[in-house]
């Protein structure tokens, strides 16, 4: 039977109203848990006031 573990990552927004992501850093991110062998599995955005962007979430799997 296969084993996997999971990890979750959040990235905050900017800006006044949020929602402003960094694509730099979030690449950064993602490249560096790929690198220790994570899968991105699924992202995802949190909500504030009328839809605004909070914060993305990153969910990755790798074997255990």
């Amino acid at each position: 039977m296969e084993r996997w573990e999971y990890k979750t990552i959040q990235v905050k927004t900017s800006g006044f109203w949020g929602g402003k992501l960094d694509d730099n850093e979030f690449e950064l991110h993602l490249n560096a848990l790929g690198n220790e062998g994570w899968e991105l599995v699924s992202v995802f955005d949190t909500n504030q006031a009328q839809g605004a962007t909070m914060m993305v979430v990153a969910v990755f799997k790798r074997r255990k």
